[in-house]
């Protein structure tokens, strides 16, 4: 467990793990995936809250904010390899 924060639709190069759970920070949104296990001690609930304090700072991005609909992805754009 490590104590980072993200800024949450802040830019394209903040991630951050909890446990076996990624968090990755994007301009248009944030990626979490992996499992994580909140078991029930002090280190559980330790991870509870990094995990807590990182969907408050989304949701008050979210909040805060004038919202679309849903967003448009870009599709991904395919470029030469450089090392062929």
């Amino acid at each position: 467990m490590n104590n980072k924060i993200i800024n949450p639709f802040k830019n394209e190069s903040e991630c951050l793990q909890i446990g076996s759970l990624t968090v990755e920070n994007r301009i248009d949104r944030v990626s979490i995936y992996g499992s994580i296990d909140i078991t029930r001690d002090k280190e559980g609930l330790a991870v509870a809250r990094e995990l807590k304090s990182i969907l408050d700072l989304t949701l008050t991005e979210l909040e805060s904010a004038e919202l679309p609909d849903k967003v448009t992805q870009k599709p991904a754009k395919i470029v030469k390899n450089p090392f062929e």
